[in-house]
């Protein structure tokens, strides 16, 4: 087969979660009761909490769970709270085993052995540790020692999807690489004892979560993927202040300014523009929920009905947002859906966001099983 008629695909998704969930109502009570010193942060938070489109998230922090006199992440006093290195030393412990199962899930979907994998993408923002998860994954997956391992750190929500796109690269310059994207994010660590109202709006809708996938040359062998196409990357003039993610003492310290939405809508438009290159308005949209107002932006902007940002949204609402892992739980939930009812070949166009701010995109068409097994027949004839 030429190299120009090889398709570089997602080849498989894996996704996990820690074992604890978070009611979004029962934690905004809990949260409640904590600020009952302070009614306006209180009420406040009841409306964020309410208003963000997160229904159920999960946490490793079993302490999240506790009530608000107990648990220490909500408590008023830093005293109390724990300091950057408690929240470390659990990110080391939990992290790796999160990783490790999505990991081994995405190998499984892929039908790709540990063998075959030439390069490790670990990709996260919420903790560090060396050596890091790219050697502690190495071990645990059992990958080859000489594996080209590429460590994304503190890069923010659109790394995941900017893991995607380097790994296509590698594929189109060396077509017997398969890569190995392996995302994991344990935002509710930096949960913060505070009031402000910057930390009780990250407090609303962030949640834990660990994500990964091959990419490489798809096969016969492959269940539906997601052919990965051109890609763009772009930092916004103008908006470092923004978005930011800073170590503190009792965690890091996250604020999100009320323009993203705005700046989103204004911008992008225009990038997207680029990427297109005159082409068609994408049948596919996923986009990165980092929070309810992103998608609400993107939307107006582009016409998009409920259905089209159906997988977005569900994945906001039952899971948060997770950072960098979140957009391939909304690859993953569009896939399903597509596979469901039986989907042909449909064109689509993937959105993250993070600090600069940065935008991450990259179209992909929706290949069913029946329609990879014709184009490599028609390859073959030809």
């Amino acid at each position: 087969m030429k190299r120009e008629d090889q398709v570089i695909a997602i080849l498989g998704i894996g996704t996990a979660v820690p074992e604890f969930r978070l009611d979004q109502a029962d934690t905004s009570g809990r949260l409640t009761d904590a600020l009952r010193d302070n009614p306006n942060s209180a009420r406040w938070a009841k409306k964020i909490f309410k208003q963000c489109g997160v229904e159920t998230r999960y946490t490793c922090e079993p302490n999240l769970l506790e009530t608000a006199e107990h648990c220490r992440y909500f408590s008023q006093s830093n005293q109390k709270a724990p300091s950057t290195s408690d929240r470390m030393a659990t990110y080391k412990r939990e992290s790796v085993p999160l990783a490790l199962y999505a990991a081994e899930k995405a190998l499984i979907d892929a039908q790709v052995d540990v063998s075959d994998i030439t390069h490790l993408i670990t990709v996260s923002c919420t903790g560090q540790f060396l050596p890091g998860l790219d050697a502690a994954l190495t071990q645990r997956l059992g990958l080859a020692a000489n594996v080209n391992r590429i460590p994304f750190n503190f890069l923010g929500c659109a790394a995941g999807l900017k893991a995607v796109c380097l790994s296509r690269q590698i594929a189109s310059s060396n077509p017997t690489a398969k890569i190995l994207v392996v995302c994991v994010e344990l935002c509710t660590l930096h949960i913060q004892p505070s009031s402000d109202r910057e930390a009780l709006f990250g407090a609303s809708f962030f949640g834990d979560g660990a994500s990964s996938c091959v990419v490489g040359v798809a096969s016969d062998l492959h269940h539906p993927i997601f052919q990965l196409g051109n890609d763009h990357s772009i930092l916004l003039q103008d908006c470092a202040d923004e978005m930011k993610w800073e170590v503190g003492n009792h965690g890091f310290d996250l604020y999100l300014s009320p323009n993203i939405p705005k700046l989103i809508g204004t911008w992008i438009p225009e990038q997207v523009a680029h990427l297109l290159n005159g082409g068609p308005k994408p049948e596919l949209w996923a986009i990165h929920p980092g929070g309810k107002g992103i998608i609400d932006a993107l939307e107006e902007v582009y016409g998009l009905t409920a259905e089209e940002t159906r997988p977005s949204r569900t994945v906001l609402r039952n899971y948060g947002n997770m950072s960098s892992a979140t957009i391939l739980f909304v690859l993953d939930e569009m896939r399903q859906e597509l596979a469901n009812r039986g989907a042909g070949p449909t064109s689509g166009l993937s959105l993250a966001f993070g600090p600069g701010l940065t935008c991450e995109m990259i179209q992909f068409t929706y290949q069913g099983v029946a329609a990879i097994q014709e184009t490599k027949l028609d390859e073959t004839y030809v």
